[in-house]
């Protein structure tokens, strides 16, 4: 009997990730497919009227990708910003001036929340109409909703944190509105300008929400709205155009 050979690294790393082996069939490919939470975004099967472009335009994507560069260029402005209200506008000032490429970053943050919030407004209208939020996606338009007020409360704390005259008055009349609510309108207000004037306290409030909480809740909420599109059966079309993938596709 021939000796076996030795089990290099890299064999044992590629079992590691290929338990089954490489996924050369229809079958294979599917159980890698379920058995991974990263690649359970693919679909195992793709509907032929999903494939054509002017069917979704690709804005769900297109509003993915202004989320990651929105919180990349975020995380940057981060190691300058000074959440003070003595500071905070005299930071952003530094930003554009003295920082290498600053207004540029400041740049790419401001016009991705505002691709965010257009395109996900489109992304939902494409959605509605398309009747992709019906059963058994309606979970899954519940979620998108709640994604799109999240990120319009992203975006207007964003636009609090220059701390400039516009975000002042921004804050004190949204808030002032907030009081006007029945029962907790009062409540409300005092919670979310941290006390009875706008002041530092507002402004840590904004902040903690603009880079912890909001950013926090998409990143989730996109998860289970990714997996949901993908056990709901991928894009809403008709069953009677459901193709099987090209041998060439690769997951």
């Amino acid at each position: 009997m021939a000796p076996r050979s030795p089990i290099t690294p890299t064999d044992r790393a590629l079992r590691a990730v290929l338990r089954q082996g490489y996924p050369d069939n229809f079958t294979d490919r599917a159980k890698a497919i379920f058995a991974s939470a990263f690649l359970t975004v693919h679909s195992v099967r793709v509907r032929k009227r999903s494939l054509k472009w002017n069917y979704t335009f690709g804005l769900g994507l297109i509003t993915l990708y202004l989320f990651v560069l929105y919180l990349v260029s975020g995380v940057l402005l981060m190691f300058n910003y000074i959440p003070s209200v003595d500071k905070a506008y005299a930071s952003m000032l530094a930003l554009q001036t003295d920082v290498a490429f600053g207004a540029l970053i400041i740049n790419l943050h401001t016009w991705s929340g505002h691709g965010l919030v257009l395109f996900a407004f489109l992304h939902m209208l494409r959605v509605f109409y398309t009747g992709a939020y019906r059963k058994p996606r309606r979970g899954n338009w519940v979620i998108g909703m709640v994604m799109l007020m999240v990120t319009l409360l992203m975006v207007f704390t964003g636009y609090v944190l220059p701390w400039d005259q516009n975000a002042y008055w921004a804050v004190a009349v949204g808030a002032e509105v907030l009081a006007q609510g029945p029962i907790f309108g009062e409540h409300i207000r005092t919670l979310i300008i941290g006390g009875n004037e706008v002041g530092q306290a507002t402004l840590t409030r904004f902040y903690v929400l603009h880079f912890v909480v909001t950013p926090g809740l998409l990143l989730v909420l996109t998860g289970m709205h990714l997996w949901r599109v993908r056990r709901d059966g991928g894009l809403a079309s008709g069953p009677d155009d459901l193709e099987l993938p090209s041998t060439k596709a690769r997951f």
